[in-house]
């Protein structure tokens, strides 16, 4: 048995082929093409409203299939342990009986929410990304140099 388990989750994009991030400092959410997030070239990605970096931008829908998956899986190793452990008791004077598997938690897809946001084209180094109307007028910091732009188209 590996001690390694890989699970993937599926973030859909939107109608434009945007993917919807939120910020883990201000809560502020956006969206970025997944091309543009995965890019070699981008070394971070910036918060359009506050400008800091954040470690992940995973939304809470993310977040909580996450722990779904990863609860269900788990249930699964242990009851596979226990089935196991009856099976080498069964001719012992010790019985051990793991019981009927549990349930799991129902593992719901994940929707592309929010869907107040513009499309932006950022001068500074031309990539688009969805913000705010407010933040297209008020000024925005470029989700991939940092830069805060104040004429976005």
């Amino acid at each position: 048995m590996s001690d390694e388990i890989q699970m993937t989750i599926s973030i859909p994009t939107d109608e434009d082929g945007y993917v919807l991030l939120k910020c883990e400092h201000c809560g502020t959410f956006f969206k970025g093409t997944p091309s543009d997030i995965q890019d070699d070239g981008v070394l971070h990605i910036f918060c359009p409203s506050c400008g800091l970096t954040s470690d992940n931008y995973f939304t809470d829908d993310v977040l909580e299939l996450g722990m779904k998956m990863i609860k269900n899986c788990s249930i699964d190793m242990v009851y596979d342990s226990f089935k196991r452990l009856e099976r080498q008791s069964k001719n012992s004077m010790i019985k051990f009986k793991a019981g009927k598997r549990p349930h799991h938690e129902s593992e719901d897809p994940i929707r592309s929410g929010v869907e107040a946001l513009d499309i932006c084209t950022f001068p500074c180094c031309g990539r688009t990304a969805k913000i705010k109307p407010l933040l297209k007028m008020t000024g925005a910091y470029c989700p991939f140099c940092g830069v805060k732009n104040y004429e976005i188209k």
